[in-house]
C-alpha cells in the first residue's frame, strides 16, 4: 500500500476555478455530512464505499481527496479506495477542520450545488410563484388551475396538494400540453419544498408554453406552514401523450438546449469521449425507470431527468467531468442538459439512436468488484439458530428500511461503526450478518472477522430471501445498535416536522445565494438571466 499525499484546501479550489476534474468525498454518514461540507463535495460514506464508487467514479486515475471530521474514516477510506485500483487518492489536509480553518465556505443539508442553482435562477428570472393562500382560493373556487408535482412518484403519495397529479421534473415540457391543453388554463408546480417546482417552473417558461405558469411557493412546506391540509397516498399521473405534443414538445426543449450550449454527439464521438484515459464520461437515460426497463441503450445507466438536476452529486460525483443525456424522444434529455450546462457541467445529448439501440431490458445493475468469499446460511438454518441462545443477528439494511421491517431480533449496524457497535451488543456464540440483498452484509463480514474470534456467518440472499420464504418480520427501532445517522432528515419530508423547522429550512435556502458569492466556486451561470452571479474571491 502506497502512503497516502494529502490536498489542501487552495488546491481544491484552484483546480475548481480551472475547471479540472475532481472527486472531493466525504465518507461520514449522510447525518453528519448534511450538518457541515464544502459545496462540491460529494458524499460516499465509508460504509458503502465499495458499493458505490465504482459507478460514481468511474475513472480510476481521477483525482481523489477524501475527508471525515477527525472520526478517522479518511484514511481507511483511502486505503480501500487504493485497494479498488484508484491511484491518485489524497486525504485533505487537516479533514474538515482544515477546510474551515483555511476560510473554506461550508454548506449545510443535502444536494446544495442544485439547490442553490435553484435558488439562483429564481432570482435572476423571477420566477412567478403563488403563495399557498393563493392556490388554496383557486382551487375552493374550482378556477381553471392544474397543480403539477415535480417530484418522485413515491415522494408525491406521501404527502401532495390535494387534487394535484405527479409528473416528475423531466416529463413537465413532455406532458403539460394534454394536462393543461387550454392555454387559459393556470399550471401550477409545486414540490416539498423550492428547488424542484422552480427549476420545473422555469422549465415551462424557457419552453415558451402559452398557458400562464407559477411555482407554488414554498411547495408542501408553504402549503403546511399556511394551516392548509395535504392528501395523502394519491395516486394521479401523467398519460401517455400524442405524436403531435410530442414533437411541438422536442422542438421547443431542442430550442432551450441549444441556447444553453448543450452539444451534440454521435455514437462513434462518445466511444471517443469513453475511451479518452483523461476524462470522465457518464451516459445518463432520463426518462422513467419503467422506459428504461422496457428497453433501453446497453451503455446508459437510468436517473430520470428531474432527480438527475435534483440531485446530480448522487450519480455524477466528479465535478469537471462530461455527461451524456439519452431519451427516444427529443425532450427530456433536452431540458436536463440545458439545466446540467446553467449548473457548469460539459453536458451533450446522444443523437442518432433508433428504436433497436434500446434493446437491453432489465434494471441497472452497478458495477461492483468482486464479492469477498463468506460463510453463508440459508434462512432456514437461521430461523433454527434463532430458537436457540448464542446467535446474535446483525442488519445492515438503510435504518429507515430496518424500521420498517426486518428479522424478529435483528440489531441494527452501522458498518463503519461495528466497533462501537460491538460494546452494546449481546455476547454471541456465532454473528449471522444480512442487509436487503447481503451485498453489504458479505462486506461487513471481513470486518467483523478481524474484531472477533466468534464464528461470522452472512444470510445467502440476505433479508430478501427471508421474505421470500414469508418468514415473520417485526418493524421498529428498538434494537439499535448505534445512532441512526446513516440518513438526515430532510425538514420537508412528512408532516410530523416542527413548524420552526420548516421554516428555518426556508430561510437556509434564502441564505445559499450569499454563500454561493462567499464560495466563489460554482461556475454557474442562468439562461436568459442579465448576468452570471459573479464570482468573488474570498478576503
Amino acid at each position: 500500500m502506497t502512503a497516502t499525499a494529502h490536498r489542501s484546501f487552495h488546491d481544491i479550489r484552484q483546480a475548481l476555478l480551472a475547471g479540472e476534474e475532481l472527486a472531493l468525498i466525504d465518507v461520514r454518514e449522510e447525518d453528519p455530512f448534511a450538518q457541515e461540507h464544502p459545496l462540491f463535495a460529494a458524499n460516499i460514506p465509508l460504509s458503502k464505499l465499495e458499493l458505490e464508487v465504482y459507478a460514481r467514479v468511474p475513472r480510476r486515475d481521477t483525482a481523489i481527496t477524501v475527508y471525515d471530521d477527525g472520526e478517522g474514516l479518511a484514511s481507511i477510506a483511502a486505503e480501500r479506495l487504493q485497494t479498488l485500483g484508484y491511484v491518485d487518492v489524497a486525504l485533505l489536509e487537516g479533514g474538515l477542520a482544515g477546510w474551515r480553518e483555511a476560510g473554506g465556505e461550508l454548506f449545510r443539508d443535502v444536494n446544495v450545488p442544485s439547490k442553490a442553482f435553484g435558488e439562483l435562477v429564481e432570482s435572476q428570472r423571477h420566477t412567478p410563484s403563488l403563495a399557498a393562500e393563493q392556490v388554496k382560493q383557486l382551487l375552493d373556487a374550482k378556477a381553471d388551475v392544474v397543480v403539477l408535482d415535480a417530484r418522485r412518484f413515491d415522494e408525491y403519495q406521501t404527502m401532495s396538494i390535494p387534487g394535484g397529479i405527479s409528473v416528475p421534473g423531466a416529463e413537465l415540457v413532455l406532458r403539460v400540453a394534454e394536462l393543461a391543453p387550454d392555454p387559459r388554463t393556470q399550471v401550477i408546480v409545486n414540490c416539498a419544498g423550492r428547488t424542484r417546482s422552480i427549476i420545473g417552473t422555469q422549465s415551462l417558461i424557457n419552453a415558451g408554453i402559452a398557458n400562464p405558469v407559477a411555482a407554488l411557493r414554498n411547495g408542501t412546506i408553504g402549503w403546511t406552514l399556511a394551516g392548509q391540509s395535504l392528501a395523502h397516498g394519491q395516486a394521479q399521473q401523467f398519460s401517455e401523450v400524442s405524436a403531435a405534443t410530442r414533437s411541438t414538445a422536442a422542438a421547443r426543449a431542442r430550442q432551450v438546449a441549444d441556447r444553453a450550449g448543450v452539444l451534440r454527439v454521435q455514437r462513434e464521438a462518445l466511444t471517443q469521449w469513453q475511451a479518452d484515459p483523461r476524462r470522465t464520461t457518464y451516459v445518463f437515460d432520463v426518462r422513467t425507470p419503467e422506459e428504461y426497463a422496457a428497453g433501453h441503450w446497453p451503455h446508459s445507466r437510468s436517473v430520470p431527468g428531474g432527480q438527475l438536476v435534483q440531485e446530480t452529486d448522487h450519480v455524477a460525483s466528479v465535478r469537471g467531468a462530461r455527461i451524456v443525456l439519452i431519451d427516444d424522444d427529443g425532450v427530456r434529455a433536452n431540458m436536463s442538459a440545458s439545466w446540467l450546462a446553467q449548473m457548469g457541467w460539459q453536458v451533450a445529448v446522444l443523437d442518432g439512436l433508433g428504436a433497436d439501440d434500446f434493446s437491453q431490458t432489465g434494471d441497472w445493475q452497478p458495477p461492483l468488484p468482486a464479492q469477498p468469499q463468506v460463510d453463508t446460511i440459508d434462512p432456514a438454518q437461521l430461523a433454527q439458530w434463532l430458537q436457540q441462545p448464542g446467535t446474535v443477528l446483525l442488519d445492515f439494511t438503510t435504518s429507515a428500511n430496518y424500521v420498517k421491517r426486518h428479522i424478529p431480533g435483528a440489531h441494527w449496524v452501522i458498518r463503519a461503526q461495528l466497533a462501537q457497535a460491538l460494546e452494546r451488543l449481546p455476547v454471541a456464540e456465532r454473528y449471522v450478518l444480512t442487509c436487503g440483498s447481503s451485498a453489504l452484509a458479505r462486506l461487513a463480514s471481513g470486518d467483523l472477522q478481524a474484531l472477533t474470534r466468534t464464528p461470522v456467518y452472512v444470510l445467502q440472499g440476505g433479508t430478501a430471501a427471508w421474505i421470500a420464504e414469508q418468514r415473520p418480520l417485526d418493524s421498529g427501532e428498538r434494537q439499535l445498535a448505534v445512532p441512526r445517522s446513516d440518513r438526515y432528515r430532510r425538514p420537508y419530508e412528512g408532516t410530523d416536522n416542527a413548524h420552526a423547522a420548516m421554516q428555518g429550512y426556508l430561510d437556509w435556502e434564502f441564505g445559499l445565494i450569499e454563500q454561493l458569492r462567499r464560495d466563489g466556486t460554482h461556475g454557474f451561470r442562468v439562461l436568459g438571466a442579465d448576468a452570471a452571479l459573479a464570482l468573488s474571491e474570498k478576503p
